[in-house]
């Protein structure tokens, strides 16, 4: 019999076929102990596994590119922490053999993070995943994994790590289901530069049988158990559809009366550009300049380095416009040379702006590096500042870019409520105003993006965070000047369309997202747009809101 359940979607489109699992395997080593002359031997064991694994995560980035390479470089950076390994040989050297002592000093440092406020709760699979390779090649057994099947499946696990997510074979993996995770980890970012459907958040997934056929809408986040054939028929409808509208889509975005909105691209570096490109992005609305930062937590790269990576960007998109987002450092994307290692709560310490405006050196060589990436190039430069609060902040950073002697324009990342709160006063400093719709929703729901169970409140679809996008756009037009979305929220097509309501000016999105939400704009005009808008506002409930807005769209 036809059942229904519903998760968080997070990546567009619909998949039907049979349950496949992921494999599980109990990876607690035994709690034996060694004598003092094994030690040496025990601990060399544990470089050589550490070392092992890292270099296979950073090969497994190599063979995905794009947003899973920076992802995967960054769990092997987890994997040889100095402290970490520290902590490890500490342990051996009290008697726990090399896999004992890996098991116990990641679970130490899982403790830590609970302890922090639990922010980096999303990257806990991360850690888990880490730990787990290094103790299966310690222990000589195969590391559980994604199924072998010869036919296309739906996978269905707990959670996927970013070593796994990065590498699905989509001809195989018709779409996949973790019970755990948000819509903001890092396997529902991948799932969305894979074009996979996904729902995350899915409580009780897990406990679907092997073979099961079900059917996963990655736009609603539905989930239909034993579907009808009426309820297959109705989804392929609708997949086919889709898939018409794409096809006839393109051209810059804009609404059926011919209202223009732009449509941007998020990308982490060079690898993401040809997608940005082939998607037919108008630009790139949210440049992500930290993972050339990750590279290597002790120091900042180079601005040779920099203006390297820099110029490759700017060059994809002659005539085009580029958003450059100056180093969003702290919290979960900690920098030694940075950020402080004792914060009792780093989402809410020194990260972004505060860690730069502490730095200045910092900022100061990543403006010029921008200022010199950008000589001599057609490309519509500008660039922003993470996690700004207020006015005293646009103007610390507004002031930073011109003593740099960066010939583009300022803007200011609305973040944190009091940036939408006080917009207009904001824009006396700056030019423009990006929304990072997941930490504004973070700090507006006091809810961690990374965590599952506060994923409700975590949809960009709750009212109060529509007031404060509404709140902004109407600042920006107020100023006469341009406010966009550059969060999760615009990947959504039917939210693009109230978004552009609000009086947002532009969305940036992950590339694969960029079809979707072109050819949903351009059925509706402006007038439908705000209708749908002033809906969804009214609503009490983020599922509401959603209904709301449809209901307008349809004509209902």
């Amino acid at each position: 019999m036809e059942t229904t359940l519903r998760g968080v979607g997070v990546s567009h489109g619909v998949a039907i076929g049979e349950v496949r699992h992921m494999g599980t395997a109990v990876l607690e080593p035994p709690a034996k102990q060694i004598t003092a002359d094994e030690a040496e031997r025990e601990q060399g064991r544990a470089r050589q596994a550490v070392s092992a694994v890292a270099a296979d995560l950073i090969a497994r980035g190599q063979l995905a590119g794009g947003e899973a390479q920076h992802v995967l470089e960054a769990q092997a950076m987890i994997a040889e922490d100095p402290e970490l390994m520290a902590d490890v040989d500490r342990r051996i050297a009290v008697g726990s053999t090399a896999e004992r002592g890996v098991y116990d000093a990641f679970a130490a440092y899982r403790d830590l993070l609970a302890g922090a406020g639990e922010y980096m709760a999303g990257r806990v699979a991360d850690l888990d995943d880490v730990r787990n390779r290094i103790v299966a090649r310690l222990l000589g057994v195969p590391m559980p994994g994604v199924p072998d099947s010869d036919e296309p499946y739906v996978l269905i696990a707990r959670d996927l790590a970013p070593a796994d997510t990065a590498l699905l074979d989509p001809t195989l993996v018709l779409g996949f289901v973790t019970e755990e995770g948000g819509p903001t980890s890092h396997s529902a970012i991948l799932a969305r530069a894979l074009g996979v459907p996904a729902i995350v958040a899915l409580p009780g997934a897990g406990e679907i049988a092997e073979g099961t056929v079900i059917a996963v809408d990655g736009s609603t986040g539905d989930l239909f158990v034993e579907p009808t054939a009426e309820k297959r028929a109705e989804l392929e409808a609708a997949a086919a559809e889709r898939r018409a509208a794409l096809a006839a889509s393109s051209g810059p975005g804009a609404t059926s009366d011919g209202h223009k909105v732009p449509l941007l691209a998020n990308v982490g570096g060079p690898a993401d550009v040809p997608a940005a490109v082939e998607a037919g992005a108008e630009g790139v609305g949210l440049f992500r300049t930290e993972f050339l930062f990750l590279d290597d937590s002790k120091k900042a790269p180079s601005e040779e380095k920099q203006i390297e990576s820099y110029r490759k960007v700017l060059e994809a998109f002659p005539e085009g416009r580029v958003v450059v987002r100056v180093l969003d450092a702290g919290a979960d994307k900690p920098l030694d040379f940075l950020t402080p290692a004792d914060e009792p709560n780093p989402a809410l310490g020194v990260r972004g702006l505060r860690s730069l405006l502490d730095h200045p050196d910092v900022l100061r060589t990543q403006l010029t590096a921008l200022a010199k990436a950008a000589e001599g190039l057609p490309v519509y430069l500008e660039v922003m500042a993470p996690m700004v609060a207020d006015r005293i902040d646009a103007r610390a950073f507004a002031d930073a870019c011109r003593e740099a002697g960066l010939k583009a324009k300022f803007g200011a990342m609305v973040e944190i409520p009091s940036a939408a709160l006080r917009a207009r006063s904001i824009l006396q400093e700056v030019e423009f105003l990006s929304l990072g719709t997941n930490d504004l929703a973070q700090y507006a729901f006091a809810a961690d993006r990374q965590v599952g169970a506060v994923s409700r409140l975590q949809d960009p679809w709750q009212p109060a965070l529509l007031d404060l996008i509404a709140m902004s756009a109407d600042a920006a037009r107020a100023e006469g000047k341009s406010c966009g979305v550059c969060g999760e929220a615009a990947s959504d097509p039917l939210l693009a369309c109230v978004l552009t309501g609000l009086g947002v000016t532009s969305l940036s999105m992950g590339a694969a997202s960029i079809p979707y939400v072109r050819a949903t704009l351009a059925k509706y005009t402006l007038a439908q747009c705000e209708r749908a808008a002033a809906a969804a506002r009214a609503a009490d409930s983020a599922e509401e809101a959603r209904v709301a807005a449809q209901a307008v769209l349809s004509g209902e």
